[in-house]
């Protein structure tokens, strides 16, 4: 399952206090846990906190309210804290160290980090810097439009957040039956 190593040292051991499968085992569960918050929380802030950004009727069409996602600064507040660092973080880690893992957890760790860069590629090419030009935009047919956008490549961004947390979680049980 693991790479052998020829150096010596707690390092290179395969399992045990300070082993390379235990912290693999660690690893993986702080990725499966960060992923599992980033697609409930992406979710609910979807469902439940974007409507007030983007109110919309079949008389009036969309707005956008910049007052409303500037009060609700959920990008500072929230996500900074989830995802945009430790979800980084832990996704370019995982990326070495599925590398480095051997049979099937090697390829669904690969997949889950695979899945979860892309959804870490669309969140810095086009969600952040988007929200941030939206956030000081007023509302105008053009903003609305921008942000209905957002909101709909929005669904994208879930599925690559889902993907990689399902493809984790096969991971990690692969991963944790060998850890125990």
């Amino acid at each position: 399952m693991w790479r052998r190593s020829t150096r010596t040292g707690s390092g290179a051991r395969e399992g045990g206090r300070g082993g390379t499968k235990a912290r693999c085992c660690g690893l993986g569960w702080l990725f499966v846990i960060d992923l599992g918050i980033a697609f409930g929380a992406g979710l609910y802030e979807h469902r439940i906190v974007v409507p007030r950004w983007i109110p919309s009727s079949h008389e009036a069409g969309s707005h956008w309210n910049a007052e409303a996602a500037r009060g609700d600064d959920t990008g500072r507040r929230f996500w900074a804290l989830v995802t945009t660092l430790p979800l980084t973080l832990l996704t370019l880690v995982s990326v070495f160290a599925a590398w480095r893992a051997l049979g099937a957890v090697r390829g669904w760790w690969l997949a889950a980090t695979f899945a979860a860069l892309g959804d870490r590629a669309l969140t810095f090419a086009y969600f952040i810097p988007t929200m941030v030009g939206l956030m000081r935009a007023p509302d105008s047919p053009a903003a609305a439009a921008v942000a209905t956008r957002w909101r709909r490549l929005n669904y994208l961004r879930h599925a690559f957040v889902l993907l990689a947390w399902l493809a984790a979680l096969r991971a990690l049980t692969l991963l944790y039956s060998r850890c125990g």
